[in-house]
């Protein structure tokens, strides 16, 4: 059983935004929460993929696993965000593992269940595709920034990302560890290191997990500066 701060997050979720009220009662009540320990799995590589989910409270990687053992972070995703979906309604196997970076609350939906309300009101189907092109639109925004962006402009991308205002000046906490933001943007740690240095010119200090940022506009407008 959901408590309504949970439903609340549910209903913020891509994949449940656009889901009217009796529909998203009648999938939620065929679905239910899994808490999943920091550091476990929730789903390797290669298994069927028969859920779909809604994380409630915490925070998650989806990664692989390159053939000389390399982990590549493919994504990270925190409370309200919602994943699984296009594989799932697509069927066969899962193309990443999931780990919790946190202890972690989600929300599991069902594939059958989800299929069964397509079946008798195609209304859902608007919903599942508007979560899976925010998807892929996040993912193409990925590339253009590993390919367009500097370590530096895009840990400042990042960081724009996190600020709780739009401009001005603001102090942030960083969600999870260096280590994994290195990986998140497609860095070593030792790279991230040299991008934070290089933002102090950018008015950006870090201390373990702080960070104070001058101005905002200003973080933008290096992103956006093409020399």
């Amino acid at each position: 059983m959901l408590s309504q701060s949970e439903l609340n997050t549910a209903k913020r979720s891509v994949l449940f935004r656009n889901v009217p009220d009796q529909m998203l009662q009648n999938l939620l009540s065929d679905s239910h929460k899994r808490k999943v320990a920091r550091g476990a799995t929730l789903f390797v590589q290669g298994d069927p993929a028969t859920h779909m989910f809604v994380i409630l409270e915490g925070c998650v990687k989806l990664i692989r696993i390159t053939p000389g053992g390399e982990e590549i972070v493919v994504a990270v995703y925190s409370e309200g965000d919602s994943f699984g979906e296009a594989v799932a309604l697509k069927g066969g196997q899962y193309p990443v593992t999931v780990e919790a970076v946190q202890d972690s609350v989600l929300l599991q939906v069902e594939t059958r269940v989800v299929f069964d309300t397509l079946r008798s009101d195609p209304d859902l189907a608007v919903a599942m595709l508007s979560s899976t092109f925010s998807h892929l639109h996040e993912l193409v925004m990925e590339i253009e920034n590993l390919k367009a962006l500097s370590g530096a402009q895009r840990l400042a991308t990042f960081l724009i990302s996190l600020a709780p205002v739009e401009d001005g000046p603001c102090s942030l906490v960083l969600p999870y560890d260096k280590v994994l933001i290195a990986k998140r943007l497609g860095m070593k740690p030792e790279s991230l290191s040299r991008s934070f240095a290089n933002l102090r010119k950018q008015g950006v200090s870090v201390k373990r997990q702080s960070v104070d940022v001058d101005d905002i506009t200003q973080l933008k407008e290096f992103v956006s500066d093409d020399a």
